[in-house]
């Protein structure tokens, strides 16, 4: 006997009916996929995390990643092609922030879950 299953097979029809009416969207999805796809990756993560806190520059991050500036500046790319991080030169030094305020609250969220198993 499989624990995941039901017993006896009965669909709910107005349960099913009310998850289809309150469905994403596939652009939704695919936009959701996107962005826990750059969640999933262990130095993107590193790096959203790190400028949660304080903006920092490309040399900062490599120093805490322990990666070279060259790694640092792609994963930034991406995130910022995803929308995620911007920045803004400060004569010689371009520094790195978060794009959108509620991605704070977002990987706040997610850590609260961890602590909270």
């Amino acid at each position: 006997m499989n624990s995941d299953r039901c017993i006896s097979r009965i669909v709910h029809q107005e349960k099913v009916d009310l998850a289809k009416a309150q469905d994403l969207d596939p652009e939704e999805v695919e936009q959701l996929c996107q962005l826990f796809k750059a969640f999933s990756e262990p130095g993107r993560l590193r790096i959203l995390h790190a400028l949660l806190r304080q903006e920092m520059c490309v040399c900062d991050l490599a120093a805490l990643l322990d990666v070279s500036e060259s790694a640092v500046s792609h994963q930034l790319r991406l995130l910022r092609t995803m929308g995620l991080v911007a920045n803004r030169r400060d004569g010689t030094v371009l520094y790195y922030r978060p794009a959108n305020g509620r991605m704070i609250e977002l990987i706040g969220f997610a850590g609260s879950l961890l602590k909270g198993r």
